[in-house]
């Protein structure tokens, strides 16, 4: 019987200390959504044009897909979003116009990956797609084998119409310095084990990952002011660049495999 009791009340013990963590993290995620707020709107800048249109070449149709990063959030000018600066990136490197087009929408979490490519016109099939997701997912605790899964779906559909694909895997959410500590560490735990998930999701998909953590995570957490915009969440214009910088060879990659597949000899 004392060995019974014994049992019960550590089981009291540890519901009761599981039920404290829980109320102080959320607690504390309400902190950082106050001090996050929402200095930015939510509605980002359209980017969506023929880049470099003075390059000879049929234009390489680009998509980006994902959240208020791969939408670009936080730039100040097109040219400065993400899909601006991959698309001048690519332009430039493979002295082809790029044609952009992005169907990325802030707050977009995994799940809704599958949405974004219902609303890409008929018949539109691009050249390359990169997917930047994970952050929203992290924060609303998603379940990572739900992100997976929709991101395997989604990748799936982008292959088998003859794109090419690039993923982008979810940043550490540890360099977010306005999300107190201990949910900052558990976010950064989270979003780390989200883009392990997420970079062998793609490569058993047929995708390439680029891990945003190692490429460019270290400068977001040694020069925060710099690295991120207004509202110390999402990044700045110098943020957009580096993190398109890391991503930028895999886009080449990816542009070169398509521009050399039979698909664009094929008569539209």
């Amino acid at each position: 019987m004392r060995r019974i009791r014994l049992v019960i009340v550590a089981g009291l013990v540890v519901a009761t200390a599981l039920v404290g963590i829980r109320l102080v993290l959320t607690r504390q995620a309400a902190l950082a959504r106050k001090r996050i707020g929402k200095p930015l709107g939510a509605d980002s800048l359209d980017a969506d044009r023929v880049w470099r249109s003075a390059l000879d070449g049929e234009p390489i149709d680009l998509l980006i897909l994902g959240d208020s990063i791969a939408a670009g959030l936080g730039a100040e000018k097109r040219k400065e979003t993400l899909g601006g600066r991959l698309a001048k990136g690519t332009a430039r490197r493979m002295r082809r116009p790029v044609r952009l087009h992005t169907a990325a929408v802030v707050g977009s979490e995994s799940p809704d990956l599958p949405a974004q490519l219902d609303t890409l016109p008929e018949g539109y099939r691009p050249d390359v797609a990169v997917i930047v997701v994970g952050g929203n997912d992290v924060t609303h605790r998603l379940p990572p084998s739900l992100s997976a899964q929709h991101l395997h779906e989604t990748i799936r559909r982008l292959r088998e119409a003859g794109t090419q694909v690039v993923v982008g895997t979810c940043p550490d959410l540890g360099a977010l310095r306005p999300v107190p500590q201990p949910l900052r560490r558990l976010a950064s735990s989270m979003s780390r084990r989200l883009a392990d998930i997420q970079a062998e999701t793609a490569r058993h998909s047929g995708a390439e990952a680029v891990d945003l953590r190692r490429a460019v995570g270290p400068m977001f957490f040694d020069e925060p002011e710099a690295m991120f915009s207004l509202d110390r969440f999402h990044p700045s214009p110098l943020g957009y660049r580096r993190t398109a910088e890391a991503l930028l060879p895999a886009v080449c990659r990816a542009a070169e495999e398509a521009v050399s597949s039979p698909r664009r000899s094929e008569p539209s």
